[in-house]
């Protein structure tokens, strides 16, 4: 069978290695910090400057806050250290102060790598993770979770359907 998928439809996100569970910063900049920091997924990636993505996704935060509400954010920033994106999550059960849109504090915050010349496919991560996390059910289902492991399982098959229900395909046959 032919199904036309394209880069984004394909990978693998939330793989091992992307939840940083229990958060113990308090703070917007703290806790993006302790994202990058502590995320295996971003340390682990070969010529990766942690300092470098960390002042990148700093200065998108300073222009505008990613916290969109219902406890929470996407911070998100562009690299030429990647080749394709990354995304990590981490988990704070007491809640971050985020300045997000409603107010509230953050309990689920997401940090984005994309490199600048993958402009789509960076919307379409970013799209996908709003469009999961929108879903109340889903946000419960993360909270229940007792594991960084079974999040990055419900993670990984939530962006999985949600991208290919998306619908905008280019050329790749499986």
């Amino acid at each position: 069978m032919n199904y036309r998928v394209n880069a984004v439809e394909a990978q693998v996100f939330f793989d091992n290695g992307s939840v940083v569970w229990e958060l113990e910063s308090e703070t917007k900049y703290d806790a993006i910090h302790e994202v990058i920091y502590r995320s295996p997924i971003f340390r682990n990636l070969p010529g990766f400057d942690l300092d470098q993505f960390y002042q990148v996704v700093h200065h998108r935060e300073s222009l505008q806050s990613t916290g969109f509400g219902h406890g929470v954010a996407v911070a998100h920033g562009r690299t030429p250290m990647v080749a394709d994106s990354v995304v990590a999550l981490g988990v704070s059960r007491q809640g971050i102060d985020y300045q997000a849109m409603d107010n509230r504090p953050v309990h689920l915050l997401f940090v984005v790598a994309t490199h600048p010349d993958q402009q789509l496919n960076y919307l379409k991560v970013l799209s996908s993770l709003i469009t999961l996390v929108r879903q109340e059910s889903f946000r419960r289902e993360i909270f229940a979770c007792l594991c960084q492991e079974e999040i990055e399982e419900k993670l990984c098959h939530g962006m999985a359907r949600i991208l290919m229900k998306t619908g905008r395909r280019e050329s790749f046959t499986l």
